[in-house]
């Protein structure tokens, strides 16, 4: 019988999810020695030495900025993340800080927080004051949606329930997300158009080198000065300062965020919570069991699902014998592997092959069993960063 495989948890993951490693063919917990896979959710990984046994790593969200990808993609492993399974907690936690921002609830909490007296002394002192925590409701507003991907979409959705008007803006949306993309979001060709039209404008972008302050002190100030911006994505893509900027020369109104930082905390039109975006029971459900069945499937069948790093490569098994490529996308690198396995009598049944950028990756079943030269001669071609023998009889 194989050795069974093994999973290291870098954090606490969901229990629903690591219940998808059968018992008996997997190891999983947090001091597994000798790992095939890594599993994290937020701790830092930049620092750590992974082991050259490891062969992939899952982040349980969305969000890989803890995972040194760069270096794992050196070493032809593919990095797993869980697009859209936090989505519909995001959504609604957006929804909330529009509702926050657009009926000034936190300074009227904080109001009613300093009340003292009697019934009779409150109930005037409510009525007194109460008038200058008077807010906008939400019907026929316009929203500013700029990424459509699956949270925007959710929250453009919400939105257009809601009875507000969405303009959206996403230059590279995929396919999928535009047929998920409710027929009345307005298409808008550019940030600024989004800015200046808006009444909220909500960010739903990975945070990347062409994101980081993505809504700067030029966009901010196109904003109408009754604009509330929020930021449930990723801090960076928010400039601090220009928030500031605006919100004290009355070109911004609110700014909601979840991502507290010390140029923000404090000021009274700036609502900043905790991280809270995926903090829900479901979310950590959903993130654990989507990433822990890619990991699986990757671990035994060398399929790829929403690796950040690698192109989505998914064969169904059509034989018992199973041969995995990663590799720089090079020329004549499938000439290459065929060449190797012909020259060893191997008949192939099937090949799979995609590019995402500078990494390619091959599947390859073939008709009977694979000898060990064969896949040491295939990982000594010149681009080839990793080969995995997946056998269906040593599963």
């Amino acid at each position: 019988m194989a050795e069974p495989l093994r999973v290291l948890t870098l954090n606490s993951i969901s229990s629903v999810g690591l219940e998808r490693f059968p018992k008996g063919r997997y190891q999983v917990g947090g001091k597994i020695e000798h790992p095939d896979a890594i599993l994290v959710r937020s701790q830092d990984m930049h620092a750590m030495k992974i082991p050259a046994c490891v062969r992939t790593i899952g982040r349980a969200g969305a969000g890989v900025n803890n995972i040194p990808v760069d270096q794992m993609s050196r070493r032809g492993m593919p990095v797993f993340n869980a697009p859209g399974a936090n989505a519909n907690a995001v959504k609604e936690l957006v929804v909330a800080g529009l509702l926050i921002a657009a009926r000034n609830l936190v300074p009227a909490l904080h109001f009613v927080h300093g009340l003292k007296g009697d019934d009779k002394t409150l109930h005037q002192l409510v009525e007194d004051g109460k008038k200058q925590f008077a807010g906008a409701e939400l019907p026929g507003r316009t929203l500013g949606v700029i990424g459509l991907g699956k949270i925007g979409s959710l929250v453009a959705d919400a939105a257009i329930k809601l009875g507000m008007n969405v303009l959206g803006y996403d230059p590279e949306i995929t396919v999928d997300a535009a047929w998920s993309l409710p027929s009345q979001v307005k298409k808008a060709h550019s940030i600024e158009e989004v800015v200046k039209a808006a009444d909220f404008v909500t960010v739903h972008v990975p945070l990347l080198d062409v994101t980081r302050n993505l809504i700067n002190a030029n966009r901010v100030k196109l904003m109408k000065k009754s604009a509330i911006l929020l930021n449930f994505a990723r801090e960076g893509i928010v400039s601090n300062d220009a928030v500031l900027e605006g919100l004290n020369g009355k070109h911004l109104h609110y700014y909601v965020c979840d991502f507290p930082a010390e140029k923000l905390v404090g000021h009274p039109r700036v609502v900043a919570l905790p991280h809270l975006g995926a903090s829900t029971s479901e979310a950590e459900d959903n993130c654990a069991v989507m990433v822990a069945d890619q990991v699986r499937d990757f671990l035994e069948n060398g399929n790829i699902l929403n690796a950040v790093n690698f192109p989505d490569v998914v064969m169904p098994r059509e034989s018992l014998y199973r041969v995995s490529i990663a590799n720089a996308n090079v020329p004549n690198m499938l000439g290459q592997i065929s060449t190797a396995m012909a020259k060893s009598g191997l008949n192939i049944h099937n090949m799979l092959n995609k590019s995402k950028g500078e990494m390619a990756y091959t599947l390859v079943d073939v008709d009977s069993k694979v000898p060990a030269g064969v896949i040491e001669r295939i990982s000594r071609i010149e681009g080839v960063l990793a080969v995995r023998y997946l056998p269906v009889e040593h599963q």
